[in-house]
């Protein structure tokens, strides 16, 4: 088992005000829409909207049930989330990583959503990037129907 490990970083411009889009990550029912690279589904999720507070995603992938979970380190609405994550089916389960998302207020209501996945086991790169990626596309299509 590695030990070594890799940071995912990517950002998408969102069409919505900081406000709005820093909020998606606190509604469990906004979060089963987009959260998840499809055809992965979130099945059930729980958040406590506190520093310490449970993150909590029940997960179905493609029949496999994968159980995500995490605390809330730093909550400052409307500029930075963050949290723990651990997956049940990595290599080890007990591995902790770190996820930041920021939200900086762009031209026309937009704004410019950055996450930065660190800690992560150096085999779930690949998997990773491309999710967050998926799962940042799904968020703006979601907010683009409102």
């Amino acid at each position: 088992m590695s030990t070594d490990t890799v940071v995912v970083r990517v950002q998408r411009v969102m069409p919505a005000t900081p406000e709005e889009v820093f909020d998606e990550w606190l509604d469990p029912e906004a979060l089963r829409d987009w959260m998840c690279p499809r055809p992965v589904r979130c099945v059930t999720v729980q958040v406590e909207p506190r520093v310490g507070g449970l993150v909590r995603f029940d997960v179905d992938d493609l029949g496999s049930r994968v159980l995500i979970t995490g605390q809330f380190l730093t909550i400052d609405r409307p500029h930075l989330l963050r949290f723990t994550w651990s997956n049940s089916d990595w290599s080890d389960p007990t591995a902790s990583s770190i996820v930041n998302v920021t939200f900086t207020a762009q031209p026309d209501d937009q704004t410019l959503m950055a996450i930065e996945h660190s800690l992560l086991p150096s085999e779930e790169f690949e998997n990773f990037h491309n999710g967050w990626i998926l799962t940042l596309d799904q968020l703006a299509a979601v907010l683009a129907r409102r």
